[in-house]
């Protein structure tokens, strides 16, 4: 299964990315490593960037930040020409530090502290996107005469997405966000726009995670029009952008089918501009905010392989030198992944095993279930599709240290995250001894 377009195999059977054999990277860096590939990535940007056009719609591509970032990353982002969102002050202390514009940065969140609000209009962030009427009265208090800033208001549209629950986000009973439903919310918009420092734009609105049908997507694009044709009638304002987020499916596995982005956007800017036409509004400016599209696939995590063990129930078990703490995903969402042992591609499949890792817990789960040789100590299992949320989640949980990343570019590599020792893990403890 060949996930990567840069990824090969030598004719020693060792698996490539970016035209470095992952041995070589091993007796560099060590494992666990996360290595993302910079080319893919850049091209993921740019396929975006260059294929959500339309010849009557103003589009605009975000990178969905919580999905990977350093400041290499934003850097990377800021040359492929694409805007930013945030959701934490941490996030938009990485961009800014990285020289990222802070124009072009979204900063979204259902809690945003008052100092998190502050830090954006001291570094005027371009964007602001206001959860709920606390956060509007918040915002408001703190402008002076003279500052303003650009405000979209983050709608629940309601729209059923099939995928794991802990990410759908616009359930009726979701904590994002405002609902079309809830009359209380025309009475928003008005305060919005009726405050002079507050440039009302939009909507922001992002229904889930993972998704592989196109019907959600488009339902989702024409329950939002609706929307702004009912608060033209209704209050007279005209959107002048909406941001459908992100959402796009990526492939883990084998089982997964994702949408062909190349067509559907396409398609849904159709939409976009048909409806629009259907109900008499202005064709808006349209967003999407891709984190996972971009990066997921560009990324593999390297392990070496301890043991293997059989269990009394015949379940066979290989024991790798991470855990859960650099690879939640499984555990927290029971996603699916595909690993092969990177040193020894050419052999067959023979057995199938449960990957597991290093941390004491029985929920420790990296690959529930993938067909392999009989590993052996020191041998090294890629797990593939770790670009997207595997460091932004990593954990130092049993006291484990974190893995560096590195991006592997045309038979070069790089360390953007150095990865952490001992030290590190103790650095901001107390010591009361001293």
């Amino acid at each position: 299964m060949n996930y990567y377009s840069t990824q090969s195999t030598t004719k020693e059977g060792i698996l490539t990315i970016g035209g470095i054999d992952v041995a070589t990277l091993k007796q560099q860096y060590g494992t666990p490593l996360y290595i993302m590939d910079e080319a893919h990535i850049r091209e993921q940007c740019n396929w975006f960037k260059t294929g959500f056009t339309h010849n009557r719609v103003s589009t605009e591509v975000i990178y969905a930040s919580k999905a990977f970032l350093t400041l290499a990353m934003s850097r990377l982002v800021h040359e492929e020409g694409l805007s930013l969102d945030v959701v934490s002050g941490g996030e938009l202390y990485t961009a800014i530090k990285a020289g990222y514009p802070a124009q072009n940065i979204y900063f979204h969140g259902n809690n945003k502290s008052l100092t998190e609000l502050q830090e954006a209009l001291e570094v005027n962030v371009g964007t602001i996107i206001i959860d709920n009427p606390h956060e509007f009265n918040t915002l408001k208090s703190l402008l002076t005469a003279n500052q303003s800033v650009n405000i979209m208001l983050r709608l629940n549209p309601g729209i059923e997405a099939h995928t794991h629950e802990y990410i759908a986000t616009t359930k009726n009973d979701s904590k994002f966000g405002l609902s079309i439903f809830d009359e209380t919310t025309m009475d928003l918009i008005q305060a919005i726009a009726s405050t002079p420092q507050l440039h009302f734009k939009g909507f922001h609105s992002h229904i889930g995670s993972q998704i592989f049908e196109e019907s959600s997507f488009t339902a989702h694009a024409e329950a939002i029009l609706k929307y702004v044709k009912a608060v033209k009638d209704t209050l007279g304002i005209t959107v002048e952008a909406i941001n459908l987020g992100g959402g796009f499916g990526v492939r883990y596995t084998a089982d997964d089918q994702p949408i062909d982005n190349q067509a559907f956007l396409h398609r849904m800017l159709e939409v976009i501009s048909a409806t629009s036409d259907t109900l008499g509004i202005t064709l808006p400016h349209v967003m999407i905010e891709p984190g996972r599209a971009i990066v997921a696939n560009a990324g593999i995590t390297l392990y070496e392989v301890g043991t293997t063990k059989q269990v009394y129930s015949q379940k066979r078990y290989v024991f790798v030198d991470g855990s859960m703490a650099d690879h939640l995903r499984t555990s927290l969402y029971q996603a699916n992944y595909h690993g092969v042992l990177a040193n020894r591609m050419h052999e067959e499949a023979s057995h199938d095993y449960t990957v597991t890792g290093k941390a004491c817990e029985s929920g420790d789960i990296i690959i529930r279930n993938v067909k392999l040789p009989h590993p052996k100590t020191h041998d090294l299992l890629a797990v593939f599709s770790t670009g997207a949320y595997h460091y932004s989640m990593a954990s130092n949980y049993n006291r484990l240290t974190r893995p560096p990343v590195i991006f592997v570019k045309d038979g070069t590599s790089r360390l953007v995250v150095r990865g952490e020792t001992y030290a590190d893990l103790i650095r901001y403890d107390v010591d009361d001894a001293q």
